[in-house]
């Protein structure tokens, strides 16, 4: 992917500086296209909303998730990477989930740290913060969107049904990568998403896999 980049963006040019709402804030749209004109407020990708969803392996189960992330690109400086990715998000994602079988509840949050969008749709990942299960904290995990309440949106995540390999001949649970996450696969009952679509941003200049800037 590193590769990838800096070969479609050898000679990028300086990434104009992004504004990031609070969360609940409302955030511009209307999907104008990079030089439409000067003055024109250009959309800052972001998911919002809350909603429970009904998982066919677990029907009698009351699964909920809240989220709220806002692109904030190039904000997450790593080794290779001093400028950061296109893709760097921040916000929160909160989880929600009654067991019908035993009665036991579950909640948990995660700091966003990735979002991509295409149109009504999204993928981000967060890192959990709180949970119940200190062996959680710090662990990444991958969700998806679609935009609509009952009957229209639907919600992923990145377990029970998919992020399975197998090593040594043992089956396991991979490390989620950034955004990495299925399709939104369970519909949502209750509630809803709004996923709000913007382009990917230009690549600052210098910017390169091990670049010092």
């Amino acid at each position: 992917m590193f590769a990838a980049l800096c070969a479609l963006t050898s000679a990028a040019s300086a990434s104009p500086a992004v504004p990031v709402p609070k969360a609940g804030a409302s955030r511009p749209g209307g999907g104008a296209e990079a030089g439409g004109g000067a003055g024109k407020a250009q959309p800052t990708a972001g998911v919002s909303g809350q909603g429970r969803l009904f998982f066919a392996y677990a029907p009698d189960d009351d699964i909920r998730f809240s989220v709220e992330a806002t692109a904030a690109p190039f904000s997450r400086p790593l080794d290779q990477l001093p400028k950061g990715m296109p893709t760097d998000a921040r916000g929160t994602v909160t989880i929600y989930h009654w067991k019908a079988g035993n009665n036991d509840t579950r909640r948990g949050e995660a700091a966003v740290d990735c979002l991509v969008t295409a149109g009504d749709t999204a993928t981000l990942s967060a890192v959990v913060t709180k949970s119940a299960d200190p062996r959680e904290i710090g662990k990444r995990m991958g969700f998806s969107v679609k935009t609509g309440g009952p009957g229209k949106g639907r919600f992923g995540f990145d377990w029970a049904v998919s992020n399975v390999d197998v090593v040594d001949g043992k089956t396991v649970a991979p490390r989620v990568g950034t955004c990495m996450a299925p399709a939104p696969f369970a519909p949502i009952v209750k509630g809803g998403f709004s996923v709000t679509h913007a382009e990917l941003p230009p690549l600052p200049a210098g910017w390169q896999p091990g670049g010092n800037g």
